[in-house]
């Protein structure tokens, strides 16, 4: 599979007006490095920033924009920019980059920074200048080793032409920025245990509040964005607020454009940047060119690991939360898995489940023992060795491990295709039960025995 695809036969055209964040990437697929960036008005927005606008004009323009964060939970960038305090005297304020792309089925963030890692430089520095922080870390995935390598050649040429270090474009403002390899955590995705790992701590969520805007990296104050939010930025900052709003489709309230793709048996997989508000069919059919001979679309899950199974009479919905939203998931990093007729969804579900249990960061009991739990239940489901009540038990724990019941939101996003696989596929779970076990009850999750 490739990183990057446009469309049938290679014919779309992208152009700066219609793809903000694609339009200067390389036909051979190589990196576009300093020099080749800047011919394309690379850094320009940075220099109108620096030079025309106030810092807060920068964040009001990013709020007006509603541009929202593209790592999957979909919050307000503008707003969430605003959290930062204005007290001038706090000097020490950090900007992290959350480039721990670790959702199965998406690679979108890895496409970015290893062909255009400027971009993320310059969406870094303009974000940084909004915000006022003195220093930035890029915390990647550490399985992204060609992307940490471009990464860092990035940044060297940046700071040799003066973008980035100590008064950058003659403004007196110093911005310095590293690039941190993790460990492999899925769960330094959410932001604060991404900061307690580049910490030096065990990777656990922290409690809050404090948000890290407040308290974050060495209780300094702290923003937290997603590689995609943030090489949203220069274009935002070059052409406006309006120009912006217009790319999206007529009923999406998202705005802008969104790194969307499709993976599975399909015959053109691949990763497209497409307007906000284009229907999951257009994606499926007209981009991913629908199922190979031979296969036809039995389920798919519109972003990610973490988002709930639809089905093939879900394609007519519009690709923005809402859109998603309404017909029962989320579209969480919006990167789109096709399952196929050949696929028998007790196994696939098994096999997601363990991932999320053995990634789980144990400091919850719901999710600590509860994701195990259902793999448990899963596997003799799988082997034809469940008991009667199994379903029933399973579906507990889909409701135990929820939204609001465990600390941070890496359970009910492990929960969520579990739940729609049961709601839509029950038959292929009960066809595990197992005969002669038919009579056998197992003890069914209730609220009682939760604390609930």
């Amino acid at each position: 599979m490739t990183l990057t695809s446009f469309g049938p036969a290679n014919l779309i055209k992208r152009s700066a007006e219609t793809h903000p964040l694609t339009w200067r990437l390389r036909d051979d697929g190589e990196p576009v490095w300093l020099d080749e960036y800047q011919t394309k008005n690379g850094y320009a927005a940075a220099r109108k920033a620096f030079a025309d606008m106030a810092q807060d004009d920068i964040v009001q323009t990013v709020k007006d924009a509603g541009l929202k964060g593209r790592g999957g939970a979909g919050f307000p960038t503008g707003v969430k920019w605003g959290l930062m305090p204005k007290d001038e005297s706090i000097n020490i304020r950090y900007l992290l980059c959350n480039a721990d792309e670790m959702e199965p089925n998406t690679w979108k963030d890895r496409m970015l920074m290893e062909q255009l890692p400027h971009l993320l430089i310059e969406g870094m520095l303009i974000s940084a200048r909004a915000l006022k922080t003195y220093r930035g870390y890029i915390f990647l995935r550490g399985e992204y080793t060609t992307a940490a390598k471009h990464l860092n050649r990035a940044v060297a040429e940046a700071k040799a032409a003066g973008l980035l270090g100590k008064n950058i474009l003659g403004s007196g403002f110093d911005f310095e920025l590293f690039v941190h390899t993790g460990a492999g955590r899925y769960i330094c995705g959410e932001e604060t245990a991404l900061i307690n790992s580049l910490e030096g701590r065990r990777a656990n969520p922290r409690s809050k509040p404090p948000f890290p805007a407040a308290v974050g990296v060495w209780g300094k104050p702290t923003c937290v964005n997603n590689v995609e939010t943030l090489c949203n930025v220069p274009a935002i900052i070059a052409d406006g607020v309006d120009w912006y709003k217009s790319l999206a489709r007529e009923g999406s309230e998202d705005m802008g454009t969104k790194l969307m793709g499709f993976s599975g048996k399909v015959k053109n997989p691949g990763l497209w940047e497409l307007p906000f508000g284009v229907t999951a069919r257009e994606l499926f059919e007209d981009y991913a060119g629908g199922m190979r001979d031979g296969y036809t679309l039995k389920a798919w899950q519109p972003g990610g690991a973490g988002t709930g199974f639809l089905l093939p009479e879900h394609l007519d919905a519009q690709m923005y939360a809402g859109g998603i939203g309404k017909v029962g998931t989320r579209m969480g990093t919006g990167l789109a898995m096709a399952v196929d007729n050949t696929v028998n969804m007790v196994s696939l579900l098994r096999n997601m489940e363990q991932f999320f249990a053995r990634e789980s960061c144990g400091f919850c009991t719901p999710c600590r023992d509860g994701l195990p739990w259902s793999v448990k239940l899963l596997m003799a489901l799988e082997n034809g060795e469940g008991r009667e009540g199994d379903i029933e038990t399973l579906l507990g724990l889909v409701g135990f491990l929820g939204p609001g019941k465990t600390f941070c939101a890496h359970a009910p996003g492990a929960v969520e295709p579990l739940g729609s696989a049961i709601k839509y596929f029950r038959p292929e779970f009960e066809a595990g039960i197992a005969p002669t076990r038919a009579g056998e009850l197992t003890q069914v999750v209730s609220p009682t025995m939760v604390g609930a």
